[in-house]
């Protein structure tokens, strides 16, 4: 199955789906890496910032969480997504 370009509506929808956050930002960064590798010259749809807060990260260290991450989003690094810059979290305990 062929997948549209990354975007961050579609990263969003993807990790919500996964991980039901309790907070959830994704911003395309791209336009700060013309030039780069892994850039497509549009300034979209290559490098993105994930900051997430999810329950599914309690009790895994920063690799495993950033390879949670990176599991649901396998398929967008398969039609160009090219960097993740991953903050993810596990909520505060009151």
């Amino acid at each position: 199955m062929t997948l549209p370009a990354p975007t961050a509506p579609l990263l969003q929808q993807r990790l919500q789906q996964v991980f039901n956050p309790q907070a959830l930002e994704v911003i395309d960064e791209s336009g700060q890496h013309h030039g780069h590798a892994g850039a497509n010259g549009s300034g979209f749809g290559t490098h993105f910032r994930v900051r997430m807060t999810s329950h599914l990260f309690t009790g895994k260290s920063p690799v495993a969480r950033h390879r949670l991450v990176y599991d649901a989003l396998q398929d967008f690094m398969d039609q160009g997504l090219h960097a993740l810059a991953i903050e993810a979290k596990t909520p505060a305990v009151p």
